[in-house]
């Protein structure tokens, strides 16, 4: 077979490519232990786009030989929301950089604990400043599964596919056609739960809850429908809806209601709606930021998070409530979210602080991002704001400008990082008590294998991933 075939020839002592357009994994030690590093390396960073596209059509290929299933949460979150499964509270974690090594750790922390249900996200604001589409990044996470030896649904998400209020304002249709090419894309990459949050366009000014909700219902439900469109053969995406901004005022049970009445009747019968619901409890993403740099201890409304989840549950069927910008949350509060029944709890920019600060991480490469920031994103320094907090606030920005510089680290350093997230990732899959849940996924989410595409655009015979190439948009 030429095109896969001859890029990948160089990896014959760990895989085979068939005629069939699969592979054939001939040695499971060498393919985990030495080829998987530069099969990612080369599709993370390869020039020449066709040996890029043949890298990662072969990372996804070994993933579906492994067992290793990009899948929807949908039967598990529809499973809580009739209250068949309870108890848990399901991490979202997204990897801003070091992508694949802190990858690594997740899976290894899962490993560990007999984790089952730990969503891979990414926001579409960080598809920008972090540099990996969402090929890129489901690949990446499909290869630190495999290097680590797992097999099993990976839940891939889109978080905070947002709606730009300010260009909202200036061409509606415009900005709900931009968010359905990004949903286009990443569930073409395998990425079949989608968070829509079109919370930045509701309206306090208006009289009624019901109006100041009506357009963050309205584009939720639009949304709903086309990513139904788009879904493979047997897949059914976990759709996700937010009523209140993070870092605005906290939601209530009567915004829950106003939201999901008029959702439901914007959405119209015979079509599944959303799975679960963000809100806002008090948090802000990044945490709220002191002069010296350091993160203020935020305190939580859990008494407001656990009636939303028991409205959202019991009243519409949804696996409960979601919590944003939480990561950054004392230790103390993560026990909390299986207690309220939280649903969800999204985490980041622990993980970031954790690269940027970790004793290993080399000083000249951190001040050489730190000038990045001060030359780059000087325009978004407030007033009276310290230097501290300008580049806690900007840093994540540099993942994306230094991602090769970062993954090209020598070992040590960032087996030293990576140990350290793990031990981090351990914790909080304690305290969200998703350690031995493995079993309980296994019973209910059953991953599809869904036909893989050849980079030429030849679909293989067997089962795989959907990697189409269609161009995103309408």
């Amino acid at each position: 077979m030429s095109g896969p075939a001859s890029a990948l020839s160089a990896f014959s002592d760990s895989f085979s490519v068939l005629e069939t357009g699969n592979v054939k994994i001939l040695n499971q030690s060498k393919l985990r232990e030495h080829a998987i590093d530069r099969l990612v390396y080369g599709a993370v960073f390869e020039t020449d786009p066709a040996r890029r596209s043949a890298f990662r059509w072969g990372i996804r290929a070994l993933a579906r030989e492994s067992g290793v299933v990009p899948a929807s949460i949908q039967s598990l979150y529809e499973a809580m929301g009739r209250g068949e499964v309870s108890g848990f509270t399901v991490p979202a974690i997204n990897i801003r950089g070091l992508t694949y090594d802190s990858t690594r750790a997740v899976f290894r922390a899962m490993e560990a604990g007999r984790v089952g249900p730990v969503i891979f996200e990414i926001a579409k604001s960080e598809i920008g400043y972090t540099e990996q589409r969402p090929d890129e990044y489901a690949v990446v996470i499909l290869a630190a599964a495999i290097r680590e030896g797992y097999s099993g649904p990976v839940f891939l998400q889109g978080d905070h596919f947002q709606i730009n209020a300010k260009k909202f304002g200036a061409d509606p249709s415009g900005e709900v056609n931009a968010l359905k090419a990004i949903a286009r894309e990443a569930v073409e990459a395998g990425f079949y739960n989608i968070d829509i949050d079109a919370s930045t366009v509701v309206d306090l000014s208006k009289g009624t809850i019901e109006d100041q909700q009506f357009n963050n219902s309205h584009i939720t439900a639009e949304m709903t429908k086309f990513i139904r469109g788009l879904e493979p053969k047997s897949v059914m995406v976990s759709v996700g809806g937010e009523i209140g901004e993070v870092g605005g005022k906290n939601s209530t049970v009567e915004e829950l209601s106003a939201f999901m009445d008029v959702y439901r009747r914007e959405l119209g019968g015979g079509l599944q709606g959303i799975s679960k619901i963000s809100v806002q409890t008090g948090t802000s993403h990044g945490g709220v930021v002191l002069p010296d740099g350091t993160v203020a201890k935020v305190k939580l409304d859990f008494d407001t998070l656990q009636s939303l989840s028991k409205a959202a549950r019991e009243k519409y069927g949804l696996s409960g409530a979601v919590q944003h910008g939480a990561s950054t949350l004392p230790d103390e509060a993560f026990g909390r979210f299986p207690e309220t029944g939280t649903s969800e709890v999204h985490l980041a920019t622990g993980f970031q602080n954790m690269i940027y600060e970790h004793p290993r991480f080399p000083a000249a490469l951190k001040e050489k991002a730190y000038d990045w920031c001060r030359a780059n994103c000087a325009g978004e320094r407030k007033g009276g704001e310290t230097e501290e907090q300008f580049l806690y606030k900007t840093r994540k920005k540099t993942f994306g400008p230094f991602k090769k510089e970062m993954w090209d680290l020598p070992a040590e350093i960032r087996n030293a990082i990576g140990a350290d997230l793990e031990a981090k990732f351990r914790f909080l899959f304690d305290k969200l008590r998703v350690v031995g849940t493995r079993d309980v996924v296994g019973r209910i989410v059953k991953p599809v294998a869904v036909p893989l595409s050849l980079p030429s655009g030849q679909a293989t015979k067997g089962g795989g991933v959907a990697i189409g190439r269609d161009e995103p948009g309408e």
